[in-house]
C-alpha cells in the first residue's frame, strides 16, 4: 500500500511533464508552420516587386501624362520593401495592390499598350503572381488560425503563456473595396 501511495505522485508528475512536452511541441510546430507560410507570402511579394519596375517602365513609355499613378506604385513598392514587421508589411502591400489596380486601369485607356507583347507578358506574370499570393495568404491565415487556436485554448494556453507563445495577426485585406466583387460591364 505504501508503495502505491509513493508511486502515485511520481506517475502524476511524469504524466504532467509528458503533457507539457506534447503541448509545447505542438505549439512549436504550429508556429513553425505559420512562419513557413509567411515565407511563402514573402516569396510571392518579392516576385511581384521584381515585376513592378518592368511594368511601370512599359506603361511609362505609352502614358507619360499618367505620372501620378506610376509614382504611387513606385512609392508603395519602396515602402513595402522597407517594411519591418507584419502589420507594416500588410499595410504597404495593400497600398501597392491598390496602385497596381490603378496602373492596370491606365492600361485600359491605351489600346496600343494593351496590345504590346511585353506588357501582355508582364500582365500575365503579374496575374500569376497575384494568384500565387492569394494562395499563400490563405495558407498563412489557415496556419495562423490553427496556431492561435492552440495558443488560446485551454489547457495549451497555460503552456503558451509560460513559454511566451503569443497570438499572431492574420494577413487581412485592408480596404472595403478589395472585399467587394469586381463590377464587370459588357
Amino acid at each position: 500500500m505504501s508503495v502505491f501511495l509513493l508511486a502515485a505522485p511520481i506517475v502524476a508528475v511524469v504524466l504532467a511533464a509528458l503533457w507539457l512536452a506534447v503541448a509545447f511541441n505542438r505549439l512549436v510546430r504550429d508556429r513553425n508552420l505559420m512562419r513557413e507560410a509567411w515565407s511563402g507570402i514573402d516569396v510571392q511579394l518579392k516576385r511581384r516587386h521584381s515585376l513592378i519596375p518592368n511594368l511601370v517602365a512599359v506603361v511609362e513609355g505609352y502614358s507619360a501624362h499618367e505620372r501620378g499613378t506610376l509614382e504611387q506604385v513606385t512609392r508603395a513598392r519602396t515602402r513595402s520593401l522597407a517594411a519591418q514587421d507584419h502589420s507594416e508589411r500588410e499595410s504597404s502591400e495593400n497600398a501597392l495592390s491598390g496602385g497596381l489596380r490603378g496602373l492596370l486601369a491606365v492600361a485600359e485607356a491605351y489600346p496600343d499598350l494593351k496590345a504590346d507583347r511585353t506588357f501582355g507578358e508582364l500582365h500575365r506574370q503579374l496575374v500569376d503572381v497575384e494568384d500565387q499570393l492569394q494562395h499563400a495568404r490563405r495558407y498563412y491565415n489557415a496556419t495562423t488560425r490553427d496556431y492561435n487556436t492552440r495558443a488560446e485554448s485551454f489547457p495549451s494556453n497555460i503552456v503558451a503563456g509560460l513559454f511566451g507563445f503569443r497570438p499572431a495577426p492574420f494577413f487581412e485585406i485592408e480596404t472595403a473595396t478589395e472585399r467587394e466583387a469586381p463590377k464587370v460591364e459588357a
